[in-house]
This record gives structure tokens, sequence and C-alpha cells, in this order.
């Protein structure tokens, strides 16, 4: 792109914070997939996690209406609870369920589809809270890297090293960390995102545990049933 006397146009900056929907989209896919898990596994009444998560987003969402971008305590507090109610919740269920694979439980003693089926709910869930996660976690949160974008990072994107190809002032959005909570999740390892804080490698660590443990126990029982 050239500007109008023939130089070079300068690169365009990218929008300051990054748009709501897709945070939001994946907060109520977590309160979906909450639901679709057998009683033993929820959170029960089934209603109380979904009501505490939408509540929530919708009181951020009025805070900080628009792009991310309000720099408040209460925010972040807010944001962080979420995160954290739907990670515990997960978490109880993965428990749960290995619990009950290492016991021999019969609740899935003749049933591979339901089994897989909720470790899958799990693992997804997994993912989705990671990747919310390291989203609210590097440099302060959605809202800070709107206005110090490249203040003390967490994570080297591959967009941060070869900035030629992506507009100026780049920053990552949850759909960057989304994907590295899938890759870490699925490969079990860091694949084109670097971690470079000790935090960041230990909440990976974390990740790539529960994922390897749900994958590898809820499969083998699975085989075992169909044997």
């Amino acid at each position: 792109m050239t500007s109008v006397d023939g130089s070079p146009a300068a690169p365009a900056q990218a929008a300051r914070g990054e748009h709501w929907w897709p945070v939001a989209l994946a907060i109520v896919v977590v309160a979906v997939l909450h639901l679709l898990l057998p009683a033993k596994y929820r959170v029960n009444p089934a209603w109380v996690l979904p009501v505490v998560l939408l509540g929530l987003l919708a009181a951020m969402i009025v805070g900080d209406p628009g792009r991310i971008d309000r720099q408040k305590t209460w925010l972040r507090i807010a944001t962080g609870v979420v995160i954290a109610c739907l990670t515990l919740a997960n978490l109880l269920a993965a428990a749960r369920l290995v619990d009950d694979i290492l016991s021999n439980n019969k609740l899935f003693a003749s049933n591979a589809g339901a089994l897989l089926a909720t470790g899958g709910v799990i693992w997804m869930t997994n993912v989705i809270a990671f990747g919310l996660w390291y989203w609210d976690l590097d440099r302060g949160g959605a809202a800070a890297r709107a206005h110090h974008p490249q203040a003390n990072p967490a994570f080297v994107f591959p967009e941060m090293l070869n900035s030629q190809f992506v507009v100026a002032g780049w920053v990552p959005k949850f759909a960057d960390y989304l994907s590295l909570g899938f890759w870490t999740a699925t490969a079990f390892s860091p694949t084109d995102v670097s971690a470079i804080r000790p935090w960041a490698k230990l909440l990976m660590m974390t990740e790539a545990g529960v994922s390897l443990a749900i994958a590898t126990l809820v499969i083998a029982r699975a085989i075992n049933i169909l044997a």
C-alpha cells in the first residue's frame, strides 16, 4: 500500500481493545457444556453455575461496553471469579470422573459412548478454561494490553517474531490464547507459542497434566468396555 505521494504508507494500527463476543461466547459454551454433564459431575442445583457465570458476564459487559479497554479493579476481580468458578467446577468433574474410572465404578459399565461424551465435555471445558486464564493473566489482562500492548509479555507468539505479516501494534486476542490452550491440551507441550514467565509455564504444565489424565483414562476405559 502506498500513500498519496507514492511513498510506502505506514501499516494500519491495530484497533485498541478487543471485542467481548469471543470471550462471552466461550463462557456461554462452558455454561451449556456443564449442563450436559451427568448430575453426578455437575455443580448442583444445575442452574447455579450457569446463573453465576452469565450474571457476572453481563455485569462485566455493562461495566466495560464496546471494546475491552476499561481498567477497573472490580472488572479484573469479576473476570477472575468467572474463570475460577468454571475452572474449579470442571476440575471437580474431572476428579470425580477419574475416581470413578480408577475405582471401576459401574456408571459407564456398558456405555462407552456416554463415557467418551462425558470425558469430551470435561476435556473441552478444560481447554476453554485455561485459554481464559492465559487471556486474563498475560500482560495484566485484555484492558491492560489495549493500553500497553508491549508490556511484560508472558507468551511469545509467532506474530511477535514475524511482525512484517501483521498490523503494527499487534497484540494477541482471545482466539490466540484459546489456540494456545487447545494445542497445550492436545500436544502436551508448547507448539508455536513460547511461555517465558514461570507462572505461564506452570499453568501450561497443569493444563497438559489434566488433559493427559482425562484423555488417557477415558480412552483406556472406553476400549476396555468395548473389548
